[in-house]
Parts: C-alpha cells; structure tokens; sequence
C-alpha cells in the first residue's frame, strides 16, 4: 500500500505493520516482529524523513532480532547507518555500517529472514550513506560498482541508479548524471517503485540550473511521461 501510494501513504502501511508487530509478539516471533518493526522504520526515514526515529526504530530492531536473525540484525544496523548519515554524524555512521558487516558475516541459510539477504546490500547502503555525508566521490564509486552488479530491473536498482545520479550531479557532472537518470526511469517504467521515483524527483529537482540544456530536457520529457501513465 506504501509502496502503490508513491511513500505518501504513512497512516494506512503504519497500521499494518503495528498489527504484523503486535502479532508477531503474540506467537512469541522475534524473526517476525523485526522484519516488521525494520519496515515500520522505513516509513519514518524515507516517507517522513524523520531519521531520530528512524534511528530509534532501527535499534529496536537490532535489539529484537539480535539472536534471532543475523540477516535482520544486519539490515537494521545499515539503516541505522543511514540514519547517523541523515544527521551527519560520520563516526557513528562508520560504526553502524561496521556493525552490520559484522551480522552479515554470521548469516546461514538457516536463518529466519534469509529470503531478505542479497549480496549488494551493504555497498547499496553504504554508498547511499556516504551520499548523505558529502562523500560524493566515494559514494559514486561504490554505487557504480553496485549498479553493475545489478542485472535485474529491480525496484532497489532503481534507487542505487537514482542515488548515483545525485553523487554525479554533486559533482557537476552532467552526462554521468543523465545517462543514470535515463537508466533509472528505464527501471521505473518497469517496475513503478516508490523509493525509486521519489529519489529520482529529488535528481530531477536538481537539474534546474541546467534546463536549458537539450540532455536535460530529455529528462524532462521522460519523467513527465512516466508520471501521466502511473
């Protein structure tokens, strides 16, 4: 519901996910009750842009699942990452993603949530957090070597394509920028994720001081169309 709401809907996928929360605690589920408290956490840093509580649900997380699951403990570690990201504070960002490399060196097929783990997770998070940081050159390079990694036009593909553009564009590197931005919404009329598009919107804005240029214009028309046939 989140997701088909373009990330606006927070009241509604809240709801849901306090309800998976409290069943999952019934049924005694810390594997459960993480997944759903980590998700509840996006909606705090990526719909509300709230990273306090975004930080405060992530930790929850790593807290619950801590002996239940390494892949969730993981997972809640990087966004915990980002959240230090999001508030600019690069040590304990350091130490997060650290953290989470630690959990995801001791996953097993065995665990509970390993249907969630993938291999580019923890550079796809990292380069997002060094993005926030201002790192940009160190976020472009590790998105660049994510983005080749990632044949499938996934929703998550779209959002490393989106973040690359923006490392690009810090970096007033225009061409670089737009051929991510086209490979982005390449992915995102196949797949209309949130996460993505909102991401690419926030590159798009940025775009402004070049609208004049054709390249950008391009853009432009792609995006526009991409929105009308949503």
């Amino acid at each position: 519901m989140w997701d088909a709401s373009q990330r606006r809907d927070h009241r509604a996928a809240r709801q849901y996910f306090d309800q998976a929360t409290a069943a999952a605690r019934e049924i005694d589920s810390p594997t459960a009750e993480g997944h759903a408290l980590l998700r509840t956490s996006y909606l705090a840093l990526y719909g509300e842009r709230d990273p306090i509580e975004g930080l405060r649900l992530t930790e929850q997380t790593a807290e619950v699942t801590r002996s239940a699951s390494n892949v969730l403990t993981g997972l809640a570690r990087l966004h915990s990452a980002e959240a230090h990201a999001m508030l600019g504070d690069a040590r304990r960002c350091e130490s997060a993603l650290a953290a989470a490399e630690c959990s995801f060196s001791g996953v097993r097929a065995t665990d509970g949530a390993a249907h969630l783990f993938s291999e580019t997770q923890f550079d796809r998070l990292a380069g997002s957090c060094y993005l926030f940081l201002g790192d940009h050159r160190r976020a472009q390079r590790i998105l660049v070597t994510v983005a080749q990694a990632m044949t499938a036009q996934s929703k998550s593909r779209a959002i490393v394509l989106g973040n690359l553009s923006l490392a690009h564009l810090h970096q007033r590197d225009l061409d670089a920028a737009a051929a991510s931005l086209h490979d982005a919404i390449d992915v995102l009329e196949a797949t209309r994720g949130g996460g993505g598009l909102n991401i690419v919107s926030d590159a798009v804005r940025k775009l402004r001081r070049w609208r004049g240029e054709p390249v950008v214009q391009d853009i432009y028309d792609r995006l526009f169309s991409l929105m009308t046939t949503a």
